[in-house]
């Protein structure tokens, strides 16, 4: 079983949560929104290095944090870049294993399991994702199209990838000036090649609006009853 290298994308600055702190700090349970993913990625015996991109101003206030917990894998704070795209490529970079997994700091419900089941899957390149359960069309302020969404998939993370293959697509993007919203697409813009889709999980919700905090109390207080 190859080891990896595990980036957690740790970028947002709380605009879309109407605050002005990163929401990857806010608290869920007492802990920081991020922590809840390090504590499960810190039991994976395979991932061997955990790198956080975070923007400038809050390296120290993320290494601050971090100092509060025990964490066995090691851990390092980096410079993110102006985009998530960016911040990926500056996470693989920094990366030591030839195999990654990319992550956000914002989906605390993503489970020990699921992590266990990407790493498992026989492809080095998969993804997450889950069948779309409403219309989509194409369009902003007029219908210009219809999508098939049998054909459509909701991407969510953790995503694991070959380093090599990835960092190249996003050198080919940066020459290119192409930007994507995450890597999936990146890589297979470039490549073309087989990313194998796991089915995702409902819970596994990203963080990004308010709404959504209130959303993952619930969720976690139902685990913990669960748990009971």
């Amino acid at each position: 079983m190859p080891n990896y290298s595990f980036i957690l994308l740790s970028g947002g600055i709380g605009k879309r949560m109407e605050i002005n702190i990163p929401k990857q700090f806010l608290l869920l349970a007492g802990k920081p929104i991020f922590i809840h993913v390090l504590e499960k990625v810190d039991l994976i015996e395979e991932i061997k290095e955990i790198i956080i991109p975070c923007p400038k101003e809050f390296v120290c206030k993320t290494q601050e944090i971090i100092h509060d917990y025990s964490f066995s894998t090691p851990i390092s704070c980096i410079e993110g870049g102006s985009s998530r795209q960016e911040s990926v490529y500056k996470g693989l970079l920094r990366a030591a294993y030839e195999h990654v997994i990319i992550h956000e700091a914002v989906r605390p419900f993503a489970s020990i399991e699921e992590f266990r089941r990407l790493i498992l899957e026989n492809n080095e390149n998969a993804i997450y994702g889950l069948d779309i359960p409403f219309t989509v069309l194409q369009g902003k302020s007029v219908i210009e199209g219809n999508l098939e969404r049998d054909e459509l998939v909701n991407v969510q993370l953790p995503h694991k990838f070959q380093r090599k293959k990835l960092l190249y697509a996003h050198e080919c993007a940066r020459e290119d000036r192409l930007e994507f919203t995450e890597d999936a697409s990146l890589l297979f813009h470039y490549f073309q090649s087989e990313i194998t889709i796991l089915k995702g999980s409902e819970v596994n919700i990203k963080i990004t609006k308010p709404i959504d905090r209130k959303i993952a109390e619930a969720i976690y207080k139902e685990s913990i009853l669960m748990e009971d």
